[in-house]
């Protein structure tokens, strides 16, 4: 039940040195009772609002599933206090894997996800799934473009198939303004152009035990190497958030709940 806020001042390769944006991150929420119920959800938009960020995005999987759950929330329950988020630009969100793979409620049958975009929608809250949309902030520009899951169906043991289309998403760039890319899963990084200048992912929780730097297991093809926090390759940037809820047990160790707060621009240049 701990909370904190983790903080990045980046200025990452295309984006200008003198543009300043801070984006509020809220990932892996994984609502239920005893573990995230409404009143903590509350909270956390409480605490994100206070930060006051230009714009904030919420990185997918609303829902927790696991064995440990006493109670799955009605979808109100939850819903209706994330829509007390605000910011200046706006509140923007992508969808994750649990979203697909598990019905929205109780009583509900798995649907593609469409209950929770409609949840979303519902509370004033956009769900970009291989969608750009352009902001500005003091008059300039800059893009949010949100990825589709990248393991949205489960076709055997280990193998998945994904509604992300990275190319068409990024299709719909149609200006030289800077690019924030949200992804639920942090595997597609490899893939990412140069173009992009920020990717914001989650899914991993940080490993949700977290030693010396080190995750005995990490939900990614990638192991450690995208398990958590800032990565810089290539010229290329992303920050991983370690979430707030939790999967398969409710544990963390060493990987509290967090909030991220990116801090863009302000710093004579970018990372390598």
């Amino acid at each position: 039940m701990r909370l904190v806020v983790k903080r990045y001042w980046i200025t990452p390769r295309g984006w200008p040195a003198d543009m300043e944006l801070t984006l509020a991150a809220i990932a892996d929420l994984h609502v239920c009772e005893p573990y995230m119920p409404a009143a903590r959800v509350a909270e956390l938009v409480a605490a994100t609002n206070a930060l006051k960020p230009d714009v904030t995005v919420l990185l997918g999987d609303y829902i927790g599933t696991h064995h440990f759950v006493t109670r799955r929330l009605e979808p109100q329950e939850w819903s209706e206090p994330l829509g007390q988020l605000t910011a200046p630009l706006g509140v923007y969100s992508i969808l994750g894997n649990h979203d697909w793979w598990h019905p929205l409620a109780p009583g509900m049958q798995p649907d593609g996800a469409r209950a929770m975009r409609r949840t979303l929608e519902g509370v004033g809250i956009p769900v970009l799934e291989n969608d750009a949309v352009r902001l500005e902030k003091d008059g300039r520009g800059f893009w949010l473009v949100g990825l589709g899951d990248q393991i949205a169906h489960i076709l055997g043991p280990g193998m998945f198939r994904g509604v992300d289309d990275l190319p068409a998403a990024l299709a719909q760039v149609d200006d030289g303004s800077p690019v924030i890319l949200l992804a639920h899963e942090p595997d597609i990084f490899p893939t990412v152009p140069a173009r992009v200048s920020l990717t914001l992912a989650g899914h991993t929780h940080g490993g949700q035990v977290r030693v010396m730097g080190y995750s005995p297991i990490v939900p990614s093809a990638y192991g450690n190497r995208y398990a958590y926090g800032l990565v810089a390759e290539r010229g290329r940037t992303m920050i991983v958030s370690g979430g707030l809820g939790t999967s398969v047990v409710p544990m963390r160790l060493g990987v509290p709940p967090e909030l991220v707060l990116v801090h863009l621009g302000g710093l004579p240049g970018p990372l390598t």
